[in-house]
């Protein structure tokens, strides 16, 4: 099983990683050890996340990494042996990750 990033969820991780390196200096590295953490996670257990959403028929599920306070929605593709992950999402933030509006 591998794990892939989208752009856009590439993206959102790096924005996220940048803006913990420059506004939590005493823990700038938490974000990218947290994240992961948590794709380390996804590889042995990838139902782990609750489904949901729904992105073109497949079940898009999400995890919590609980110190960042930030959510990894993914894709489990089985057949393809990958991890698909779109967005890496604030939890504070409203309205969710922006591919789930797309997908509606």
């Amino acid at each position: 099983m591998k794990i892939y990033f989208t752009p856009e969820g590439s993206e959102q991780a790096d924005e996220c990683d940048r803006w913990w390196r420059e506004n939590r200096p005493a823990v700038a590295n938490l974000f990218a050890r947290e994240l992961a953490a948590a794709a380390a996670l996804l590889l042995v257990v990838p139902k782990i996340g609750p489904v949901y959403a729904s992105l073109d028929g497949q079940p898009v599920r999400r995890v919590l990494m609980k110190k960042t306070k930030a959510h990894v929605y993914y894709v489990l593709e089985a057949a393809l042996g990958q991890i698909t992950i779109h967005a890496v999402w604030g939890a504070p933030k409203r309205g969710g990750p922006r591919f789930l509006a797309r997908s509606r």
